[in-house]
């Protein structure tokens, strides 16, 4: 899956010339975190976030009047302006990857210079579980396998043979043995037993999950 399909495209944005005040309010009323702020051609020139302001503004113990004058200090004097960046094209799972490397709460998607999109550690999340289809009802069976070429055929054609439909499959080194790897099959029945004995009558070792009586 491509970031297009999974980013919000109505972005809220400011200038940074718009007050820590009134950024503090929009993310209050929109009930966001994060906010990109664009020139006057709508191109990314920043970002801020609730921490910024949190870190950047005194206390509500503070005096009414110094508190008032920090609030109406522009964005500009606050925010990020090394910010990374995401295209339209790029893979959700290299944009998650970003995530990891950078701990980072949202990425803008910029084209063309300019701001189409955001997608955000919800929202990326979110749609790491559509694309495992563990939001849907089904079954988890964990496999270890010989690592060669052929194999995830095999195992999925005896899926195939049993009329079990596949969610979702993920590929995981084994790391106790180099020669062999994990695949993670999420399919669509609530009862693997019968998948399983016909697994393991084709001489595969499931390691998930471990029934009573079987070997792994």
């Amino acid at each position: 899956m491509i970031i297009e399909e999974a980013m919000k495209t109505d972005v809220i944005t400011l200038h940074a010339e718009d007050t820590i005040h009134s950024a503090l309010l929009l993310m209050r009323k929109q009930k966001i975190r994060h906010i990109p702020i664009v020139d006057e051609h709508e191109q990314l020139v920043g970002l801020i976030t609730e921490r910024d302001i949190k870190d950047a503004t005194p206390s509500p113990l503070f005096k009414k009047d110094q508190l008032e004058k920090e609030l109406n200090f522009p964005i500009g004097d606050i925010m990020k302006t090394d910010v990374i960046t995401g295209h339209p094209l790029d893979f959700v799972e290299e944009v998650a990857g970003i995530f990891y490397e950078h701990r980072i709460g949202c990425l803008p998607i910029v084209q063309n210079k300019k701001i189409v999109g955001i997608i955000t550690s919800t929202d990326l999340l979110r749609t790491m579980v559509e694309l495992t289809g563990v939001n849907q009802p089904g079954s988890q069976i964990e496999i270890k396998v010989p690592n060669r070429t052929g194999i995830l055929n095999e195992i999925t054609a005896i899926f195939s043979e049993m009329h079990v439909n596949v969610h979702s499959v993920l590929v995981y080194p084994d790391k106790k043995d180099a020669q062999s790897k994990i695949l993670v099959f999420r399919i669509q029945t609530m009862n693997p037993i019968r998948v399983i004995q016909h697994l393991n009558e084709k001489g595969h070792i499931v390691l998930w999950p471990n029934m009573p009586g079987m070997s792994v």
